[in-house]
């Protein structure tokens, strides 16, 4: 006999076994020291900037559009499996017990990142609404949390509709009245706010009504989305620790390779140098990364009022980035072919060292010009300096023994 919820507390037990078994590679010592750094910069940076604000600040629009933002994310956890297309296929009309607990999990799943949004952005609104009590931000997060909850039903309506484009254009139309609301709700203007929930509350009846109309749950639509998100998870658990389950993604950019092809040589020796460049460009992970990591440090730099924070912030994102591609040593380790290559390991290891110590360089000169172009001669001396001192250190000590064990 089928037992829904035997099988709810199975899937979810095997879930939480999973996610915990890489969270804790994750969130090491090095990335908490990492965190605690740029989070105690930032609080300290966002009360300067709030003793700044001017009295026209859009306060209102910019949480508006935050919360409508953080209540219109909802991605339902289903925890299935490929298996399920087939074996849970006939059980479907037993499935109600476990669908209701799925969602449950999605809503209590949520709430870390909700509580967080918040934190973030409650000290902005009580210093340009300081003349309001606490009663009304509570009222505000107490609609928050029933259109979060609204709006995670609505996507479970939809995730019912194979149409991409349907389900595409109902999260638009629901992220703008979900904003409209908070922005009426934060501006005190009570009677837009109630007309935009209005309009929303016909949105639901229209979804669920889309919703019946199909003729059963998309199965696949389902596991499809679930596998996906396993797997952007399993891609940032590889920046940390080997994920046997990844599923590698690749894509051409002929134009960087044929970069890559004209300044590698055609050698021997060179085999390593060529296959790990490669890898680098084409591989989905790591040339996104690398660019993302540039970009924010860059961001950082240029914003951040204290130049010695400029070049502390400096240094830390080219040491992410070196932390972060070390993973590029094993992203073979699977590939057996690697090992009828008539090349010693130390060669292997001299061309992931090399490349690495490439890729932080140019990240270091990135840095030092941007200090140039703010006019901070010194600044461009000493990240250039330093960067390249701390790439010299970072790769013949701890790359290099991360690297042999």
């Amino acid at each position: 006999m089928f037992d829904a919820k035997g099988l709810f507390k199975e899937r979810l037990s095997a879930h939480l076994k999973e996610t915990n078994r890489y969270l804790k590679y994750i969130f090491n010592g090095h990335l908490a020291i990492v965190m605690f750094f740029l989070i105690s910069a930032i609080a300290v940076y966002y009360q300067q900037w709030l003793a700044q604000l001017p009295a026209d600040f859009p306060t209102a629009w910019i949480i508006g559009v935050i919360f409508g933002v953080l209540v219109s994310y909802n991605p339902v956890k289903t925890l299935l499996q490929e298996p399920d297309l087939v074996f849970l296929l006939p059980a479907e009309q037993k499935m109600g017990y476990y669908f209701r607990n799925v969602l449950r999990y999605s809503f209590v799943n949520q709430l870390l990142l909700t509580f967080f949004v918040v934190a973030a952005v409650s000290p902005l609104y009580f210093h340009t609404y300081a003349e309001r009590g606490g009663r009304t931000f509570l009222l505000i997060l107490v609609v928050l949390f029933i259109f979060k909850a609204w709006n995670l039903i609505a996507n479970w309506w939809m995730l019912k509709v194979r149409d991409t484009t349907s389900r595409y254009l109902d999260q638009v139309v629901r992220l703008l009245v979900n904003s409209a609301i908070f922005i009426f709700m934060i501006n005190g203007d009570m009677i837009f706010a109630g007309i935009a929930t209005f309009v929303f509350i016909l949105l639901l009846i229209y979804d669920v009504s889309i919703s019946r109309k199909q003729a059963g749950i998309a199965w696949d639509l389902l596991v499809e989305k679930d596998r996906n998100r396993m797997q952007s998870f399993y891609r940032i658990a590889n920046m940390f620790t080997d994920v046997p389950h990844l599923k590698s993604r690749t894509k051409k950019r002929r134009w960087l390779v044929s970069i890559v092809n004209k300044w590698t040589p055609f050698d021997k020796k060179q085999t390593y140098d060529y296959l790990y460049r490669i890898t680098f460009i084409r591989s989905g992970d790591y040339l996104g990364m690398y660019i993302r990591l540039i970009l924010l440090g860059g961001l950082l730099i240029y914003y951040v009022p204290n130049d010695w924070m400029k070049m502390l912030f400096a240094l830390l994102f080219i040491y992410l980035s070196s932390f972060q591609m070390i993973t590029l040593y094993q992203h073979y380790r699977t590939n057996i072919w690697l090992d009828l290559y008539p090349i010693t390991i130390e060669e292997r290891r001299r061309a992931v060292m090399k490349w690495l110590f490439q890729l932080t360089s140019l990240q270091t000169v990135l840095y030092a010009l941007t200090f140039l172009a703010m006019q901070s001669y010194l600044g461009f001396l000493l990240v250039l300096v330093g960067g390249t001192l701390f790439n010299l250190f970072f790769m013949n000590g701890y790359v290099k023994q991360r690297l042999k064990s």
